[in-house]
């Protein structure tokens, strides 16, 4: 019991560093060197990581204004932790988009080893404003999935 208690107050603290304070570079931090981020909605590879992880969120995150962040249910069992959740994107254009996401994470020692969301990306791509998915489309599969030059 105490494992997964202590697991999902990691959890806890990882979504309040994504979503409250945005550091991205101390987001990273909560990763084991070979953790992974993997959307499962889009269709390239993963980020392998902590620096790739790190990086990633900041390409898609750093242009949205702010965000709100709503956890539904948080479940643990062992090194599994399990996150029902919304992100609430609010663009500096006026556009408010709510993405309902389950998020899988295995923590190993203490870090994430595996980070997996599931969510329909059409929720995303069809109600975010064109500047954002232009800037999106200006990164390639490399710049979302490797440590380099992150």
């Amino acid at each position: 019991m105490a494992l997964a208690g202590n697991n999902k107050d990691l959890v806890s603290r990882f979504w309040s560093e994504v979503y409250e304070n945005r550091d991205y570079d101390r987001v990273g931090k909560f990763f084991a060197e070979d953790g992974v981020y993997e959307d499962v909605a889009i269709p390239d590879s993963a980020a392998h990581g902590p620096a790739a992880v790190a990086k990633r969120l900041r390409i898609g995150h750093e242009p949205v204004e702010r965000f709100t962040h709503a956890i539904h249910r948080m479940v643990a069992e062992g090194n599994t932790v399990m996150t029902e959740h919304t992100e609430t994107w609010h663009f500096h254009s006026g556009e408010i988009v709510a993405l309902p996401f389950v998020s899988v994470m295995e923590i190993r020692d203490g870090m994430i080893a595996l980070w997996r969301d599931y969510s329909d990306m059409n929720t995303l791509l069809s109600k975010a404003p064109q500047w954002w998915l232009e800037h999106i489309m200006k990164f390639s599969v490399a710049d979302f999935n490797t440590d380099q030059g992150a």
